[in-house]
C-alpha cells in the first residue's frame, strides 16, 4: 500500500499563494499516477489537477487551471500543488490520492491522504 501525508494548507488572503505538498511512503511512489481533489464544506469532493507517473502529463480542471500547477518530484517522493490567484471559492480541504492512472474520477484512486485544510479569505 502507499501512504500519503498532506501538508502546507493554511490562512491565505485571496490573490495569495501557497504549495501543498504530499508525501508518499510505503510502495514504490513512482508506480502510480497522482491527483489532488478538494471538498467545500456541504460538496462533494472534486477534482483538482492529476500527474501521470512520469510526470510529463497533467491535467487540471477548469476551474483550476491556469492558476495551480502539479508536479511531483520522484527522488523525494513527494507531490506538489502551486496555488496561486487563489479566491474564497477555493476554500476546501484538499487531498492527495494515487491511482493507476491521472484522471478526474474519485473511483480511480486507490489511495488517499487524511487532507490539509485551505482557506482563503476576501
Amino acid at each position: 500500500q502507499v501512504q500519503l501525508v498532506e501538508s502546507g494548507g493554511g490562512l491565505v488572503q485571496a490573490g495569495g499563494s501557497l504549495r501543498l505538498s504530499c508525501a508518499a511512503s510505503g510502495r514504490t511512489f513512482s508506480s502510480y499516477a497522482m491527483g489532488w481533489f478538494r471538498q467545500a464544506p456541504g460538496k462533494e469532493r472534486e477534482f483538482v489537477a492529476a500527474i501521470s507517473w512520469t510526470g510529463s502529463n497533467t491535467y487540471y480542471a477548469d476551474s483550476v487551471s491556469g492558476r495551480f500547477t502539479i508536479s511531483r518530484d520522484i527522488a523525494k517522493n513527494t507531490v506538489y500543488l502551486q496555488m496561486n490567484s487563489l479566491k474564497p471559492e477555493d476554500t476546501a480541504v484538499y487531498y492527495c490520492a494515487a491511482g493507476i492512472a491521472g484522471t478526474s474520477l474519485i473511483r480511480t484512486y486507490e489511495y488517499w491522504g487524511q487532507g490539509t485544510q485551505v482557506t482563503v479569505s476576501s
